[in-house]
């Protein structure tokens, strides 16, 4: 029995450690990455959205593209057999370029456009006037090439510092973030794709997905991801319906995916 005790308390003691250790990784990432978790007041000048406040059940399926041809057909396919009307799609500028066909057809659907920025690097990483010039040129582009200028912006590799948001601001962007990211560029099967985005969807989340040709089971999990949301009442919407719906001017930040993004991928999950 004594042993039994003395096992179960281990078990306890390993769990707490643990629990203890995660606690110190995420203040250590706090402090390391200070000018990238930040909460920003209303005061401040730009600010990033992840998710909106509210009971009803609505959440906005975001779709990222970069680079290749094969993946946002089949994906447009399954939206549109599914019946999803809304939806938003963050294009970078050089493919949106160099895909004419395939940015008409997204707009055909009826889906939402915003940028995805020039170069896909990190853009705080860059000096001021570099920041100023990519988001510009992606701007130039992306309106050339949809007739209509893009006032969402979802940064490359969701990277910002205060100077990007800042920047962005002054162009009259919202910058877009998100709370559930679906890791599928990890391309880690299917099931796991959907279970990660059904456990983690909320009322008023935004989800991340692709549409690159990096992400070879999307379009796979796309359906079920559809159909187990709806089981659970949920309603497709656009990026911007989100903001409509909580009144949000652009000005609010919860800026807590990205640290619970780093403590999910030190955990595996």
């Amino acid at each position: 029995m004594n042993n039994f005790f003395y096992v179960l308390n281990g078990k306890k003691i390993k769990r707490y450690f643990f629990v203890f250790a995660a606690a110190l990784f995420a203040a250590g990432i706090i402090y390391v990455e200070k000018n990238h978790v930040t909460v920003f007041s209303e005061e401040s000048s730009g600010a990033a959205i992840y998710s909106i406040s509210t009971e009803k059940k609505v959440i906005a399926l975001t779709f990222d593209i970069s680079w290749g041809d094969k993946r946002a057909e089949p994906i447009l396919k399954v939206l549109k057999d599914k019946n999803i009307n809304k939806a938003t799609f963050f294009l970078s500028s050089p493919w949106s370029k160099s895909h004419p066909e395939l940015v008409k057809a997204i707009q055909t659907q009826g889906y939402e456009i915003g940028s995805h920025g020039h170069k896909h690097t990190n853009y705080s990483e860059l000096s001021d006037e570099e920041i100023k010039k990519q988001l510009t040129a992606a701007h130039t582009i992306l309106t050339d090439v949809t007739g209509k200028a893009p006032m969402l912006l979802r940064l490359p590799n969701g990277d910002f510092d205060k100077r990007v948001l800042k920047t962005a601001d002054e162009l009259g962007y919202t910058v877009i973030q998100w709370d559930t990211d679906s890791q599928d560029w990890m391309n880690k099967g299917v099931d796991t794709i959907v279970k990660r985005v059904v456990s983690k969807a909320h009322p008023g989340d935004i989800v991340l997905m692709h549409a690159s040709d990096s992400v070879e089971q999307t379009h796979e999990a796309l359906p079920l991801i559809i159909d187990q949301l709806r089981e659970k009442g949920y309603e497709f919407v656009t990026v911007s319906d989100l903001l409509q719906e909580a009144g949000v001017s652009g000005s609010q930040v919860r800026d807590q995916a990205w640290l619970q993004q780093q403590l999910d991928i030190a955990s595996g999950m």
